[in-house]
């Protein structure tokens, strides 16, 4: 396993993410509200199964408490109708910190105004700015409370952590310029191929910067429309697995695991890889320093 050397802990509404493996445990993000969510009635206007959505979030609570692994929830919306629904409804169910997110940065940057007008902004975290984010965006968060924010480090260029390093650096000017304190590095998993990019950048930013680095790797296995074929229906559960943990075990200190119900198959499987790198870390003569 990796020695990283210094390495920042940013803490996001209680919530300590970063440092060094062996001695953190991962924080594991799970998505609700996202584009067919079954418990969503109308996305349009935020209508949705309430106690399911609840059932969804004291699941993920349940796990991160026995398992020891940190948990955030990543509210996406659909409208700014939609978001504003949801962030009032996460609030009142849950102190768990929650990502704003969405496709479309109007939305956000709505939902960011309506935090702190509601007075969360220190439990929020800004999903995401990239290399493409426009000015309008970055203004918005300068202006705003937010410190916290993940950097998505986008590239056309999937297979090359290179190219990802070139976006981290692009990024870097606009954080300071947004006010943003609190980066939490999106490595930019899009799919299968763009796995071990991801997971090489993530390693050479924590080594140079320290910064807590991670990445939404379930897009590998949800864009991989075919794998079913290949393989069988039920491979897809199993191979989302293996791509979050894959991340894990190089190094990353976060993972947006995609849909909240996979919580009960992410926790353990993270559970089992920090436990036993825990031991490991106690064997300086083991461990390769970066």
């Amino acid at each position: 396993m990796f020695k990283f050397g210094d390495q920042k802990t940013l803490k996001v509404g209680g919530v300590e993410i970063g440092g060094e493996p062996g001695k953190k445990s991962t924080v594991l993000i799970g998505s609700i509200f996202y584009s067919g969510h079954n418990i969503v009635e109308d996305e349009r206007r935020g209508v949705f199964d309430k106690e399911a959505a609840e059932d969804l979030i004291r699941k993920q609570e349940e796990l991160s408490d026995k398992s020891g692994n940190p948990c955030l929830i990543d509210v996406i919306g659909m409208s700014e109708e939609a978001i504003k629904r949801y962030i009032d409804f996460v609030a009142e169910a849950t102190d768990t910190p929650f990502l704003i997110d969405s496709a479309v940065p109007s939305i956000k940057i709505a939902a960011m105004n309506y935090v702190e007008e509601i007075g969360l902004e220190d439990k929020v975290v800004y999903n995401s700015i990239s290399p493409e984010s426009k000015d309008e965006e970055i203004k918005a968060l300068a202006d705003s409370k937010i410190e916290a924010a993940i950097p998505l480090l986008y590239t056309p260029n999937v297979t090359s952590a290179n190219a990802r390093i070139g976006s981290f650096n692009k990024i870097l000017p606009r954080l300071e310029e947004a006010g943003i304190t609190k980066p939490l590095i999106d490595t930019f998993v899009m799919d299968v191929p763009s796995l071990p990019a991801a997971a090489k950048a993530a390693i050479e930013i924590k080594k140079e910067y320290g910064l807590p680095c991670g990445s939404a790797a379930h897009n590998a296995i949800a864009s991989w429309k075919g794998l079913k074929n290949i393989l069988w229906k039920e491979a897809k559960k199993p191979a989302t697995l293996i791509a979050d943990i894959m991340q894990i075990i190089l190094g990353s200190d976060f993972i947006l695991y995609g849909p909240i119900e996979d919580a009960e198959l992410v926790f353990p499987g993270t559970f089992i890889v920090d436990t036993a790198y825990r031991y490991f870390s106690r064997m300086k003569d083991e461990l390769i320093k970066l």
